[in-house]
């Protein structure tokens, strides 16, 4: 393979120390979009060398939320905990070039020290030793306790980034950092230029948070020869109180919210847009829209049109994606997704299969969920559906209905014809040979049919439902429904 890749490689590298989070998967979505637009190549990279903390599970569910979404890679996984050679061989590069150093105290000293307020970074001690006393040391049974970066001394260290332009920092502010434990187990900042360099990433596409670690990084690269990648930091994304996003503003794995209900492309669109919008390549030609498919996404993405602002994440902004999608969708494209949302709530519609497609096309104008479809819109699809309490004590406490709506059930049964305008036509015939208001009759039959006191108009779910159905839940109206 050739030392300059010809085309952009870029990564995401979650940790499996928890689920696959909102910021991760904006993360991981803004890479795989500028891995698709530039056909370059998305590397997917497991940093597991938390060993405590990181566990199978975790890396299943970060899999399964990528794949939820739509982001396949073309590399990987890759799992550190299985390239500790690599970064033990990079920290002896750095030793053997002088540009790291072996640190002998311990962790007891370093505490004693910080808790005598005279070290908030560490004193550099270690680091005047000459390589022939570090080597004494050592072959006199006393290990190093961390192999650390040696920081050159004044000066700054800078780095281009494509988000936030110039940024730099004066050398005398950063640490001599720790490469390599005793154990051996590198810490992040060596664990990520290793796999970096390796993998001739091109550029690293990653959060905000991450820019006061790139110093170190940068070091790291110019002292193993390697030229830099690009960096972009996109912004963070808080809650509607514009603090960081946690759980305290609700649900942020990204799963959850696939058991909320929500279409994945309609979390995908979401979540672009999340700091991102168009850049000035594409002009004004879309700088008022908001839906965006796959493809034009992998289209217009582009580094430039990442902001330097951070993100809100409003929950009532993802609902009004989820229905606008639920609503484009055909039948046929949402029903295996329904069909999942029914095996979670042990649900079995009783529909034939162009019942149910029709049924769909009728209730997706009003989803708000995949949820509602196992829930709200059960009586729908099956006999076997409960009474909203608040629409009985509403519309069905009349106690003259249950005779009017028998007696609706038997006109129906008579009919021949059985459509949305035949409904309608017996349904104010009957209303104004009784006196009655419509209204009563059509709310009355809503509740009696549907279980619920909105529904798309009563003669478009009568059709739906079919004469039988609707004959036989009227005439079952002997007294006002049991709710729940």
């Amino acid at each position: 393979m050739p030392d300059s890749p010809s085309s952009p490689r870029v990564r995401f590298a979650p940790s499996p120390t928890g689920y696959l989070h909102v910021g991760g998967a904006r993360t991981a979505l803004f890479n795989w979009l500028f891995a698709r637009h530039t056909g370059g190549a998305f590397i997917l990279r497991i940093e597991d060398t938390d060993f405590e903390r990181s566990s199978e599970a975790m890396v299943d569910g970060i899999l399964e939320g990528m794949r939820w979404i739509g982001l396949d890679w073309d590399e990987g996984p890759f799992f550190q905990s299985q390239r500790l050679a690599l970064y033990q061989a990079t920290a002896q590069k750095l030793v053997q070039s002088g540009q790291a150093y072996y640190c002998f105290c311990t962790k007891e000293e370093l505490e004693a020290r910080r808790a005598q307020g005279t070290a908030a970074m560490y004193d550099r001690r270690c680091r005047n030793l000459d390589r022939a006393e570090s080597e004494k040391r050592r072959l006199d049974g006393k290990s190093p306790a961390a192999i650390r970066f040696a920081v050159p001394d004044g000066g700054s260290t800078a780095f281009d980034d494509a988000v936030f332009g110039r940024v730099e920092f004066a050398n005398v502010e950063i640490e001599d950092f720790v490469l390599l434990r005793s154990d051996g187990i590198p810490t992040y900042h060596l664990s990520v230029v290793a796999d970096d360099i390796d993998m001739r990433l091109t550029h690293v596409i990653r959060g905000a948070d991450h820019i006061s670690n790139t110093p170190k990084q940068v070091l790291q690269y110019q002292a193993l020869g390697s030229d830099l990648p690009v960096f972009a930091h996109v912004p963070l994304i808080l809650g509607p109180d514009k603090t960081r996003l946690s759980k305290r503003h609700g649900a942020t794995s990204v799963i959850a919210y696939k058991d909320l209900g929500i279409v994945p492309e309609a979390f995908r669109n979401f979540l672009a847009l999340l700091g991102w919008s168009p850049g000035s390549k594409q002009g004004s030609a879309h700088k008022d829209r908001e839906i965006f498919s796959s493809e034009d996404l992998i289209q217009l993405f582009t580094l430039d049109g990442i902001s330097k602002s951070n993100a809100v994440f409003d929950n009532d902004k993802l609902a009004w994606f989820n229905t606008e999608y639920i609503r484009a969708y055909a039948s046929e494209k949402l029903l295996p997704m329904i069909e999942v949302e029914w095996k979670a709530a042990e649900f079995q519609p009783t529909r034939s299969q162009p019942e149910i497609l029709a049924t769909i096309d009728l209730l997706k104008p009003r989803a708000r969920s995949l949820k509602d479809f196992a829930g709200s819109f059960r009586a729908f699809f099956a006999d076997d559906f409960e009474y909203d309490a608040a629409a009985v004590t509403k519309f069905l406490s009349d106690p003259a209905l249950p005779s009017l709506l028998q007696e609706l059930a038997h006109r129906y049964a008579a009919t021949p014809e059985f459509t949305e305008a035949s409904a309608e036509q017996i349904l104010r015939a009957f209303a104004a040979e009784k006196n009655i208001k419509a209204g009563a009759l059509i709310n009355g039959s809503r509740v009696a049919l549907t279980g619920q006191a909105v529904a798309p108009s009563l003669f478009a779910v009568m059709a739906a439902l079919g004469k039988d159905r609707v004959v036989q839940r009227l005439s079952a109206v002997d007294r006002p429904p049991s709710p729940g």
